[in-house]
């Protein structure tokens, strides 16, 4: 199995009314996701906003859920930005924490060229080279397309060791697959192309539905790699329309929803993220209802 595992939750940033971090109830969710087929935690991705955390909030999140769920399962720390030197630096700081890895996204909004990102991920790498670093790819925020020829240079540095690949393209991820050593790992950064993607060489899933229904990914994935593809086949459509469900608005609006429905004490999302609709939360209702996740 790769370093990071499976299943690996992409997740949420619980906020109190007034809008302060909930240091508490994500200590609590946290245990919870690892109980449900959780292997790593990644805190402070897209999922976790961390576009409206400041690194002081960020920094007490690493350190508060790498307390929650010690010796349980990985915590991995979204540290990265379209900055480089914020970006070695909030990685410095949580490498004192003892993390199990950093999550790194292509720089955003500035547009880098190829070279400009492979320079980029090596300076963060050698800044803190005992740190295992998963790229991040998601051109659909970020504006820029990290290459499969520059993520197999990337690949050739010893602590960049996996890549969360949300490109939505198949045929990237087969050339990432061909350009990279066998044990780089690739994980899915979509929860609808998870299985799509192992049976391109994908080792898992960085995901949001696994706040909901991560021993049933577990699940799926094992029966893949065990061979019984039918069975792989059917958990997936058994969730797809989860999967749908969870991404009808900007993500991670409606799964903060579904996690509320459930009665977890998750807050609004921070603005610019608003609530959804009421269209969005009759179609979780529903799913989740079908689902036995009431």
């Amino acid at each position: 199995m790769a370093h990071f595992g499976r299943v690996l939750t992409a997740m949420v940033t619980p906020f109190r009314e007034d809008g302060s971090v909930n240091y508490e109830v994500a200590e609590k969710l946290a245990a919870h996701l690892v109980e449900r087929g959780t292997d790593t935690l990644v805190v402070c991705g897209t999922t976790g906003e961390s576009p409206t955390l400041t690194w002081e909030e960020e920094y007490e999140l690493f350190r508060a859920i790498a307390q929650a769920v010690a010796g349980k399962a990985k915590v991995m720390a979204g540290t990265g930005s379209n900055s480089t030197a914020e970006a070695i630096a909030a990685t410095q700081k949580a490498a004192k924490l003892e993390l199990d890895g950093t999550l790194q996204v292509v720089p955003y909004y500035n547009k880098p060229p190829q070279e400009g990102l492979y320079q980029h991920f090596r300076a963060i790498a050698q800044a803190s080279p005992d740190l295992p670093i998963m790229l991040y790819n998601i051109p659909g925020r970020t504006g820029r397309n990290l290459e499969p020829e520059t993520m197999a240079r990337l690949a050739e540095i010893p602590n960049i060791i996996a890549v969360k690949e949300a490109s939505g393209h198949l045929d990237q991820v087969s050339e990432i697959r061909r350009l990279t050593p066998s044990d780089f790992a690739i994980y899915s950064g979509e929860d609808s192309l998870t299985l799509p993607l192992l049976s391109v060489g994908g080792s898992g899933v960085v995901s949001v539905a696994s706040h909901l229904v991560g021993d049933r990914l577990q699940e799926m994935i094992a029966n893949f790699e065990s061979g019984n593809h039918q069975k792989a086949l059917q958990g997936h459509l058994d969730l797809t329309p989860l999967f749908k469900a969870l991404f009808a608005t900007t993500n991670p609006i409606p799964v903060k929803t579904a996690l509320q429905l459930q009665g977890w004490e998750v807050g609004s999302p921070r603005l610019p993220l608003c609530e959804p609709d009421a269209e969005v939360v009759s179609t979780l209702k529903r799913v989740m209802t079908n689902l036995g996740l009431f």
